[in-house]
C-alpha cells in the first residue's frame, strides 16, 4: 500500500480546467473511530463544477479537495469503530472532497451498501435523490399526470423518466440537441422535444392539449418561461439548476393569468430540514432500486485523477451520452 494519496485539489475559483491540480500528499494516520476506504468512483456532476467556478450556494474555504459525491471499500478500521469491516462497500461522506484515492473520516460517516453496480452506486447520494424529491415534494402527482421537465438527457432528467414511469406519471422531455431525443425514448420517456421559441406550441401537439400540473427547470433562460407557460393554471414549476448560464426569464402573464407558482429546490436544504427517518427512507428505496437495476443512469466514460483536465472539459462540453465518472484506483 502506498504511502502517498492523490487527491484533486483547487486554491482559487475558477475555470475547473485550469484551476484543478493533481497532488500527492502523507496518508493520515488513523485514529480512534475512524476508518479508511479507497475511492472507487465518484462522478463529475454539473454542480461540482459550478462550485469549483465559485457560482454555487456554498463556497468551500480555499484550497479544497473537489468532488462531493462517490463510493468506496473500507481497507482499515479502526480498533473501537463498530459497524464497517474490511471490504465492506460503502456511500463515502458528502461533501468532504471525494476526488482523492482515498479517504478517511469517522466510522459513522460511512453508509454501507450492498454489493452491486459500483457505478451506478457511486451516484446514489445527489441525483436519485434530487429526481425523486422533484416528483414527490411539490405536487401530488397521480397515475395519468403529466410533467414536463428540461435537461431531460442529464442524470437527474434520466431519473425522473424511470421514476416517474414507475409511478404512471407521463413525461414531456425537452431537451437542447437532436441527438439525445431517441436515448429518451428508449428509456421510456413518452414525449421527447427539443427546444426552441414554439415549445409550448408543440407541447400542446403532441400531448393532445393534456394538462401540466408540474414543470422541473434545470437550464433557466428562456426555457425556463416557456416550461411555466406550458403548465395548466395554478402548475408548479420548480428550478433546481441554470445549465444555460442565463437568469430565468417568464413572461409576467404566465404568473399573473395563469398563477403559476414558482418554486426552488436545492438539496442541501432538503438534507437540512428532514428527519433523519425521512432522509433514510428515501435511500432506502433508491438504494434497492439501484441495487437491482431497476434504477440507473447511462454511462458514457470513466477519467482517471491524472486527467482530471480533460474529464472536466469533457463534462462540460455537452454532447455526452451519459454520466462520466472519475476512477481513482483504476476501472
Amino acid at each position: 500500500m502506498s504511502e502517498m494519496v492523490k487527491q484533486v485539489v483547487y486554491s482559487e475559483f475558477g475555470d475547473p480546467t485550469e484551476v484543478l491540480r493533481l497532488e500527492e500528499v502523507p496518508r493520515e494516520t488513523l485514529e480512534a473511530g475512524q476508518a479508511r476506504a479507497d475511492v472507487l468512483r465518484s462522478p463529475i456532476n454539473p454542480s461540482d463544477l459550478i462550485q469549483i467556478s465559485g457560482n454555487y450556494g456554498v463556497r468551500p474555504p480555499l484550497p479544497a479537495i473537489a468532488g462531493n459525491e462517490g463510493i468506496g471499500r473500507i481497507t482499515e478500521v479502526s480498533g473501537d469503530a463498530r459497524g464497517l469491516a474490511v471490504g465492506q462497500l460503502v456511500l463515502l461522506p458528502a461533501g468532504i472532497g471525494i476526488w482523492r484515492s482515498e479517504v478517511v473520516a469517522s466510522a459513522g460517516a460511512f453508509i454501507a451498501m450492498p454489493e452491486g453496480d459500483i457505478d451506478q452506486l457511486s451516484m446514489m447520494m445527489v441525483n436519485p435523490a434530487t429526481a425523486q424529491l422533484l416528483l414527490t415534494d411539490f405536487v401530488t402527482l397521480a397515475q395519468g399526470d403529466w410533467v414536463i421537465q428540461s435537461a431531460a438527457n442529464s442524470a437527474v432528467g434520466t431519473y425522473v423518466v424511470q421514476l416517474a414511469k414507475a409511478m404512471g406519471v407521463k413525461t414531456v422531455c425537452v431537451v437542447r440537441r437532436e441527438s439525445a431525443v431517441q436515448g429518451l425514448l428508449d428509456q421510456g420517456a413518452d414525449v421527447v422535444l427539443v427546444d426552441g421559441p414554439d415549445l409550448v406550441k408543440r407541447v400542446k401537439q403532441a400531448t393532445g392539449g393534456a394538462k401540466m400540473k408540474l414543470g422541473l427547470d434545470a437550464v433557466a433562460g428562456e426555457t425556463f418561461g416557456r416550461l411555466g407557460e406550458s403548465l395548466e393554471v395554478g402548475g408548479t414549476l420548480v428550478n433546481y439548476g441554470a445549465m444555460s448560464n442565463e437568469p430565468a426569464s417568464m413572461q409576467a402573464g404566465a404568473m399573473i393569468f395563469r398563477n403559476v407558482h414558482v418554486r426552488g429546490f436545492w438539496l442541501v436544504n432538503w438534507f437540512e430540514r428532514a428527519s433523519k427517518e425521512e432522509r433514510m427512507g428515501v435511500y432506502a428505496a433508491l438504494t434497492k432500486a439501484v441495487a437491482m437495476g431497476t434504477l440507473y443512469a447511462p454511462i458514457d466514460r470513466h477519467f482517471s485523477l491524472e486527467e482530471i483536465s480533460e474529464a472536466a472539459r469533457y463534462t462540460w462540453a455537452g454532447e455526452r451520452a451519459g454520466k462520466v465518472l472519475l476512477a481513482p484506483n483504476g476501472i
